[in-house]
């Protein structure tokens, strides 16, 4: 069986976070340029968002303290009280417009990356999921596989455009702003970053809940979605056996159990920020009442304590969102979990190091002791021998369970036998590419599967890249050509989901 990861080591956002950092990295190599360059940008801007409030210090030192008590204080500009006041204003747009730009495309290129990373993301988890074995598909519902490539995906997107880039840009602002905070005064500053540990004994225990109950939460959506696409794939059967009642109470006991985790989760988040505000109000009255002692004694100006106050409103208040950021990572690192699992799940059935393109098939086919069985322990098949020869009809007749659609499943190596193993041409077909063999293979399945494509699509599915000569040619082989030509389109018609429009042998000769 493929590897799962160990819930017991991932308990908390950031190692969870780390691993998916670590999953993704070829992604994000490739994007290394456009990251770069917006981290610079990011940089700038918070260089220029840390120099706002100082044209308001100057103003308020060197144009209304003195005005408002008559004094004569000479600026280190050596300007007139109205000339100063003119050019810090015109300074304070200029650093906004600045910053605007840079925030501009610092936010552009992080989120373009973002979303090319995931995108490639989806492709390729799309991609390996048509490549595992069916005994991974029988092991995960399908309605959870969906929900891993879309609703995931998405939500991981949503969180690190919308959360994870504004908390990594208020980091970076926050470190700058603590560093000048400890240039203009020392004593305040270490009453401003007392509430650092504060806030980190408070959130660890409940950010790992919080992250607990959003990993239910998608594994409960999951289920729900799994719920609902089989009973639309089998309504026929549903509605002819009248499950209708049974089938919605299951659902409904299931959405309970998904409706529960969600407002548990969400409860948590909400608990979690409004301790955070009111712990940051209590720290915002000590450093205001702090500061105004200090300024009394004149060990700090006026406008020393209006820029600490602001670097303190400013930092305060990404710190107070810091909670619900949190939560919001949590979810995003619980969604990205689940799809670094199908990332990281290692198929029974694959490719040899050694295996090789098969050469064009005689058709000679041998079991050589051949024993197999889905579940370990359990054998359907035990030490099967038999040859068919070239050309050759065979029939496998047998009660219904006793392994003749496993013999076929084994040849074109869906599963692999627990012991012994199957020849082609005298050849183990393990020594073939898994595409190479079933490419020389055809199968005509109890249930016609059709695609929602023209028919003309559906019949090319055959061999790709055949022309439409090939095409007509082997729909008059099996006898569809005049039932073809007759619908509004031909062959062009698209088809509905699993070939619905058409009847069941329609969809069988198209197959």
């Amino acid at each position: 069986m493929g590897h799962r990861p160990n819930e017991k080591n991932l308990k908390e956002v950031l190692p969870g976070s780390i691993k998916i950092l670590r999953k993704f990295s070829p992604y994000i190599r490739k994007r290394k340029v456009v990251i770069v360059a917006s981290f610079f940008a990011l940089l700038f801007e918070t260089g220029l968002r840390l120099l706002e409030p100082w044209p308001l210090k100057y103003i308020f030192d060197y144009v209304l303290v003195p005005a408002y008590n008559n004094a004569r204080v000479n600026n280190p500009f050596g300007l007139s009280a109205i000339a100063l006041l003119t050019f810090l204003a015109l300074a304070s747009v200029g650093i906004a417009v600045v910053g605007s730009i840079a925030a501009y495309l610092s936010t552009y290129g992080m989120s373009l990356a973002v979303v090319e990373i995931l995108s490639e993301v989806r492709g390729n988890l799309f991609d390996r999921l048509q490549h595992l074995s069916l005994a991974f598909h029988h092991q995960f519902k399908s309605g959870d596989l969906i929900t891993r490539v879309t609703a995931d995906i998405e939500k991981m997107r949503l969180v690190i455009t919308k959360t994870t880039l504004p908390l990594f840009t208020n980091t970076v602002l926050l470190v700058g702003m603590t560093a000048i905070m400890f240039w203009i005064n020392w004593e305040l500053a270490i009453v401003a970053v007392a509430i650092f540990p504060l806030l980190f004994i408070l959130t660890s225990n409940m950010i790992s809940r919080i992250r607990k109950f959003a990993r239910d939460h998608r594994n409960s959506e999951g289920v729900l979605a799994s719920i609902t696409g089989e009973t639309i794939g089998a309504i026929k059967v549903v509605q002819i056996l009248s499950l209708q009642k049974m089938l919605n109470d299951i659902f409904l006991a299931q959405n309970k159990k998904s409706l529960d985790e969600c407002i548990e989760s969400l409860r948590l988040s909400a608990a979690l920020e409004r301790t955070v505000q009111v712990l940051m109000a209590v720290v915002m009255a000590a450093v205001l009442w702090r500061g105004a002692y200090v300024v009394l004694r004149k060990e700090l100006t006026p406008g020393d304590l209006l820029v600490f106050m602001t670097y303190m409103r400013n930092a305060l208040e990404p710190m107070r969102r810091l909670s619900n950021q949190i939560g919001q990572i949590a979810k995003a690192t619980a969604s990205g979990e689940r799809v670094v699992e199908l990332l990281e799940y290692e198929p029974e059935v694959r490719d040899l190091p050694r295996a090789k393109k098969a050469h064009p098939f005689f058709g000679a086919v041998r079991f050589e002791d051949v024993s197999f069985g889905y579940a370990p322990g359990r054998e359907i098949l035990k030490n099967i021998n038999f040859t068919v020869q070239p050309g050759q009809q065979v029939a496998v007749v047998g009660a219904s369970g006793n392994g003749k659609s496993t013999l076929v499943s084994l040849i074109l190596r869906l599963y692999d036998p627990v012991a012994g193993r199957i020849l082609i041409d005298g050849q183990d077909i393990r020594e073939y590419t898994i595409d190479s063999l079933r490419r020389q293979t055809s199968v005509v399945l109890q249930d016609s599967v059709l695609f929602a494509q023209s028919i003309r699509e559906n019949i090319g599915y055959g061999k790709l890249g055949a022309s439409d000569e090939e095409i007509g040619k082997a729909a008059r082989l099996a006898n569809a050509h005049e039932f073809i030509i007759n619908l509004p389109q031909g062959y062009n018609t698209i088809l509905s989901e699993r070939g619905g429009t058409l009847s069941g042998g329609q969809r069988q000769r198209i197959a």
